[in-house]
Order: structure tokens, then sequence, then C-alpha cells
């Protein structure tokens, strides 16, 4: 048996809230998942917090500045490509308007619609979260 052991990618991913919506941004057809939605954020690099990954990835994939917040929720999901663990964050935009550079789309999503999007796997415990966060 040629079990090859997958690599292990560690990603954090921004929970923007806004007005009673949450930003999602759908992967483009270049990426892995294509037309999948997902939060925001991307992988940590060596000797980086999560915290200041997700003020650096946002900065880059978003043009604009974050504060990051409170855990949501973090879960490992396998992928034909690796094993990815996810961290989201609950955030907020302290400067500047999220644009697109490398996403299909950005879409705020009211808490009451989250569940109609075509999420990543790995995305999906947060949305459950965030949706048992803030129902009434």
């Amino acid at each position: 048996m040629g079990h090859r052991v997958k690599r292990h990618i560690s990603v954090v991913g921004a929970v923007l809230i806004r007005d009673g919506a949450v930003l999602a941004a759908q992967r483009s057809p270049s990426m892995s998942l294509p037309g999948k939605w997902e939060f925001p954020g991307g992988k940590i690099e060596p000797g980086e917090s999560p915290h200041e990954a997700l003020v650096r990835e946002i900065r880059e994939e978003l043009l604009c500045r974050i504060s990051a917040g409170g855990l949501v929720d973090t879960t490992t999901h396998e992928y034909e490509f690796g094993v990815v663990t996810l961290t989201t964050y609950y955030a907020a935009i302290v400067d500047g308007e999220p644009r697109l550079t490398e996403h299909a789309y950005l879409r705020w999503v009211p808490f009451a619609e989250l569940q109609l999007l075509d999420w990543a796997p790995a995305d999906i415990p947060a949305v459950n979260r965030i949706i048992r966060d803030h129902s009434a």
C-alpha cells in the first residue's frame, strides 16, 4: 500500500460582518474548488500568528484593512490536494472597501441566506456557527 502522507495546510478565513450580512467570496474558475463560496483569507506563513496572517491576506486579496476578532470555528477537511485546517475569525473592516482581485464574486449575504450558497466543505461548520450565533 503506497499510502502517501498528504500535505497539511493551515489557513485562516475572515468572517466580515456589516449591517447584518457576511462577506462571501466565490472561487474563480482558475482556483481549486471553482464556483464554491468561502470566507476570504489564506495560508498562514511561517512565523505569523493567525491574526497577522488574516490581516495580511485580506490586505492582499481584498485590498482593505481589517481588525481580526474572536474565533468562529476550526475545522479540518481532507481534499484531493491535501489536508486543510481552516480557522475562521470574526473581523471588521477598518479601512477601505473589499475589492475583487482573485475571486469571481464578492457578495454581502444576509445571515438568513447563508445556507443558500454552495460553500466549500471546510467553510460549512463556520457557516453553521455564524447562523447559530446570530439567530434570535
